[in-house]
């Protein structure tokens, strides 16, 4: 505001000023007050990583193991790609959605999910749906998670395709980082108990060697043709991966993993912070752009309302995260006091990144960043024409040429920049525009963009496997209402049967969406926005109830308010892309404008260049429609029987207690990142404890 009303360019480093002191005081305040007026922690009451200890599922975790895996697990494409594409709008509509709506939005809906799963054993969304608001609800609340769930996995896999792609340097470094976190698991649970600083240091290590090597094996001629893998076989890679993933022991691969990944995550997202604090990049976007008042934007179609928040998504809220915080988050809590730390404060990461994201998108040049995000059938995919279409919109101080979109390609060691849309690539981009003026200078623009495509797809990567294990603990609780063995965790077949039952679901949806002619990630990012901030309202429709059979009035106002803004925006999103009559907007419209060049036996139209491409497209708009309308339908027919629930709720009616009895908790643990001095001397008496008697250490050694 000071930089606007002086006259001033606007420097990219009031951005992250601004988002870290709303974070600190949102983290110390707002979630605060909600602790202390709706969850109320209760450290005697044990948790079920306690008492359903099983040492696959339900495992006490340390609390900063676990806040790493938690947010390795939720931060996957959305922070990254969603506030890259939104830059179209200019930088002031993003940034005031992705700050204030994860303080009052989207870290609320984490923490309050994670305490309602967890005192109820650590039950699924779908679980405590049928719960809470009956058959009808219940039914709709499961078809609605569990459909949501295999599109946005798939999503995720999908970016994670298209950045690792025909890329030996990315799929040496990701790739490596599965024996690295096999190996840091065997350490800390056999090797070294109890020493997460040390194998944190030797996993970081390793992580750099990972890194730096990749480099080394791209430029070798054995490493560029064993490396260089076909986006289809690299789909089927990440397919078997994810079902591998899902079905070990979560302190084999899954946590020291997603705990591993959240070294470079953070360190990363550190690291461009501190950069923008000393390079100091002005922001070549607008505050508004004049794209915020149209609906035919070159990057996505549709105006400000409602696809910004759409679009966003992850940033400032996201249903997904309601997905992990009753997956696999609850089972691994030690206590409930650290429900906050985990919950709100992962959230709040999670938007820093989003805002990181934002920043090296608007900080580059708004001709590269439009020729980057433009589409082929637009630009041509050449350097001339993008510099022609992107010339040719009359945006005010926007201009590019050929020379300079071909220079930049250069700069980062590609054969071209043009049409790279997604947002991983024109992130990628900005952050090495940043960094090398940092360290390294201009020689270094190729090392730092591919170390951002890497980071990104190592980001990415961790929702899947995380995503995969959820999903089958939702089918788990839907199938053991036929047969209770499937809500047994220790029945190895069960779990097998449901993970590849859910791998195979949204390994379709990935295979589909790397097959489309149009493009997977152009068409199904709008249906995974829109399913992700349904699940969103789903979730804080569940929390509604919940809490108002507690007895909660007023306070629960922080539930609603966020809930029915969140359902209005997506249900309104949701009708445009079912019944827009713009083929660019809407799923139908797209779909009858191919099946009808069909039927006038055209044989190329728009992207799809043969008539198999244009059956492919009318095939996947036909999915993707349909998909829609089910979104949309369950979701209102959970949050109308929500309401319902809660209005009977506050006139004293139908009030179900669903959470599981209370055991006392023989487990102690800190509360937050760093222990109190008392804690850390209770600390020590609880190690001696455990070395007397081992056989009382849930955790392994590690976790007390």
């Amino acid at each position: 505001m000071l930089a606007v009303y002086r006259g001033e360019s606007v420097n990219a480093i009031w951005f992250v000023f601004a988002a870290v002191c709303s974070y600190l005081i949102a983290y110390r305040f707002y979630g605060k007050f909600i602790e202390d007026k709706l969850v109320r922690p209760n450290d005697r009451r044990a948790t079920p990583a306690e008492y359903a200890h099983d040492g696959k599922d339900f495992v006490p975790t340390d609390r900063r193991i676990l806040f790493g895996h938690h947010f390795a697990a939720i931060a996957g494409a959305g922070p990254l790609v969603g506030p890259v594409i939104a830059a179209q709008m200019g930088y002031l509509p993003g940034t005031i959605w992705i700050v204030v709506g994860v303080i009052l939005a989207g870290a609320v809906q984490d923490f309050l999910v994670l305490v309602v799963s967890m005192r109820r054993g650590g039950r699924s969304l779908g679980k405590m749906a049928r719960d809470e608001l009956g058959l009808v609800g219940g039914i709709a609340a499961f078809i609605a998670t569990l459909s949501i769930m295999l599109i946005i996995v798939a999503i995720l896999a999908m970016v994670v395709v298209n950045a690792l792609g025909e890329s030996a340097w990315g799929v040496w470094s990701v790739g490596l980082t599965i024996p690295i976190a096999i190996f840091m698991g065997f350490y800390l649970r056999y090797l070294r108990p109890g020493k997460v600083f040390e194998v944190s240091v030797i996993g970081c290590a390793l992580l750099l060697l990972a890194i730096i090597s990749g480099r080394w094996v791209a430029e070798s001629g054995w490493g560029a043709e064993l490396f260089h893998i076909e986006r289809p076989w690299l789909a089927i890679a990440i397919i078997v991966y994810g079902f591998l993933a899902a079905v070990l022991p979560v302190w084999v691969l899954l946590a020291p993993r997603d705990y591993l990944s959240t070294f470079m995550k953070i360190g990363t997202i550190v690291m461009l912070a501190l950069a923008i604090v000393v390079v100091r990049p002005v922001i070549e976007s607008p505050a508004v752009s004049e794209f915020a008042s149209r609906t035919d934007g070159p990057v996505f179609t549709g105006a400000l309302f409602p696809f910004l928040f759409v679009t966003i998504a992850c940033g400032a809220l996201s249903g997904f995260h309601a997905m992990i915080s009753s997956g696999t988050s609850p089972k691994l809590v030690e206590k409930e006091s650290q429900a906050r730390m985990i919950g709100y404060g992962g959230m709040l990461m999670e938007s820093f990144v989003a805002i990181m994201a934002l920043v090296a998108a608007v900080s580059i040049d708004q001709g590269i960043y439009y020729a980057m995000n433009s589409s082929a059938a637009a630009t041509g995919g050449t350097a001339e024409g993008a510099a022609q279409f992107v010339n040719s919109l009359g945006l005010t101080g926007v201009h590019v040429d050929a020379a300079t979109l071909e220079q930049t390609a250069k700069d980062v060691g590609e054969e071209s920049i043009v049409s790279r849309t997604g947002g991983a690539p024109t992130l990628a981009v900005g952050l090495a525009g940043i960094m090398h003026k940092l360290v390294g200078g201009a020689g270094m623009m190729a090392f730092w963009y591919h170390f951002a495509i890497m980071f990104e797809a190592l980001f990415i990567l961790t929702s899947v496997d995380a995503g995969t294990r959820v999903a089958r603990f939702m089918l788990a609780d839907l199938l053991g209402s036929a047969n209770k063995r499937f809500r047994d965790p220790s029945w190895r077949l069960g779990a097998w049967l449901t993970t590849a039952l859910m791998v195979l679901g949204w390994g379709s949806i990935l295979m589909m969406g790397v097959l489309d002619p149009l493009g997977g990630i152009n068409t199904l990012f709008p249906l995974f926005g829109i399913a992700n901030q349904l699940l969103a309202a789903v979730a804080l429709s569940i929390c509604l109830v919940v809490f108002a059979r507690k007895g909660h009035r007023w306070i629960l106002l922080a539930i609603a308010v966020p809930m029915v803004f969140t359902a209005v925006i997506t249900v309104y999103g949701s009708f445009l892309k079912i019944f827009s009559p713009d083929p660019k907007v809407g799923y139908w419209a797209n779909h009858l404008a191919y099946r009808d060049a069909l039927a006038a036996g055209e044989t190329s139209l728009g992207l799809a260049t043969t008539a198999e491409d244009m059956r492919t497209v009318v095939f996947n708009t036909a999915v993707q429609g349909s998909l829609s309308i089910l979104f949309v339908v369950c979701a209102l027919i959970v949050m109308v029987v929500a309401i319902w629930r809660t209005v009977q709720a506050l006139r004293g009616q139908n009030l179900l207690d669903t959470e599981d009895p209370f055991i006392e908790s023989e487990y102690f643990a800190p509360a937050g990142m760093v222990p109190t001095p008392a804690e850390k001397e209770l600390q020590g008496r609880w190690g001696e404890y455990f070395t007397r008697h081992p056989e009382k250490d849930l955790g392994g050694g590690g976790h007390h």
